[in-house]
């Protein structure tokens, strides 16, 4: 096992350094940096803000079949400080391989427009973003094992029929469709407005006695995280049944039951034991999936103050410390999960050994 985790630690680097390389390609290509942001916002034109500026401080449609005079009144030299203060009077080479070395130890720079350090405002909202994918998951499982155990026990009836309906509906739509069906019924959007539609807590949350504040974070995170659990609850439903399914066929639940077991007794005291392994090893991996992929849109729907609205928001102002510092930490969390992953299913069932399939 050490010699598997540290094959893949090993691996972590390129892998990481690749995803880094792609996205600052993908980022120089992309018209609107942060210069032309700030050359629009002083002239007040959004125009200015898709053009891109060239050596001599003019503006360049992003068409690139004319010149587009954006910058013309400003001082070039105005131009040349704007450049050198967002980094770009260096060859993109060198300021990606000063973010790298920067990225060691964990130099994330500082915002362009925040003038804040982005590890700061990352340590401000990485708890948010934690919180709703740890609930996500937490209600994801109490959900989906129950679920897909007795889905696997009655295979093939009606419920097993109607509720494979329900999942295939909760598969197809994403997390974010569903947010936007729970704020129309249930915060005012048409129907009921029994839950707050913004915020993680409430304005006066400080001066909140403790029980009060409690009740006032899950009153506000019941909606995301219901969007998050409807829309993410599937895969693993069908994961735990297939597992149970797979299990309950074997010759050692036949001879259990041949020594007159009860049902409950062979399922929750045989069964549930082997079949849950998969499930529970891929805990982390699930936490991964929900925290990356779904929870970036529910935190801009419901304006939950983390990780996801953050990212989203430097990219909108072409904020590029704070776009390549989010991507940095959530890969190299990812990254680090995904071991667990591995390591956690290991440590539940010996049998499994990675490093026999050369890692």
């Amino acid at each position: 096992m050490i010699a598997y985790a540290t094959r893949r630690i090993l691996l972590m680097v390129p892998t990481l350094f690749l995803i880094m390389v792609v996205n600052f390609v993908i980022v120089q290509a992309a018209p609107g940096g942060p210069v032309e942001q700030m050359i629009a916002k002083l002239r007040g034109s959004a125009v200015a803000a898709t053009a891109r500026v060239t050596g001599n401080g003019d503006i360049r449609a992003p068409t690139g079949e004319a010149h587009y005079r954006g910058a013309r009144g400003l001082d070039p030299a105005f131009i040349a400080e704007l450049r050198k203060q967002f980094g770009f009077d260096k060859p993109p080479l060198a300021r990606f391989v000063l973010m790298m070395r920067n990225y060691l130890t964990f130099n994330l720079g500082t915002s362009f427009f925040q003038d804040r350090k982005v590890i700061d405002l990352i340590e401000d909202k990485l708890p948010v973003s934690i919180s709703i994918g740890l609930w996500t998951t937490l209600f994801t499982y109490l959900v989906s094992i129950p679920l897909g155990i007795r889905k696997a026990v009655r295979d093939g009836s009606r419920f097993d029929i109607w509720s494979s309906a329900v999942v295939i509906v909760g598969y197809a739509v994403p997390s974010f469709l569903f947010a936007v069906l729970l704020i129309v019924l249930f915060a005012g959007g048409s129907y009921l407005q029994i839950f707050p539609l913004r915020g993680l807590i409430s304005d006066n949350w400080a001066s909140l006695p403790w029980p009060d504040k409690i009740a006032d974070y899950f009153w506000h995170i019941t909606l995301p995280i219901a969007a998050l659990v409807i829309g993410g609850f599937a895969t693993l439903t069908m994961l735990t049944k297939n597992c149970f399914l797979d299990e309950i066929n074997k010759q050692y639940v036949l001879t259990a039951r041949a020594k007159g077991l009860t049902e409950r007794r062979v399922l929750y005291g045989h069964v549930f034991r082997n079949a849950m392994l998969l499930v529970v090893a891929s805990f982390p991996a699930a936490f991964v999936s929900i925290l990356f992929s779904g929870s970036l849109l529910i935190e801009v729907i419901f304006s939950l103050d983390g990780l996801g609205l953050l990212g989203f928001d430097a990219a909108i102002n072409r904020d590029y410390p704070i776009m390549f510092g989010t991507l940095y930490v959530f890969t190299l969390i990812g990254l680090v999960l995904k071991l667990i992953s591995d390591l956690t299913y290991m440590l539940i069932d010996p049998r499994i050994d990675f490093g026999t399939r050369g890692g």
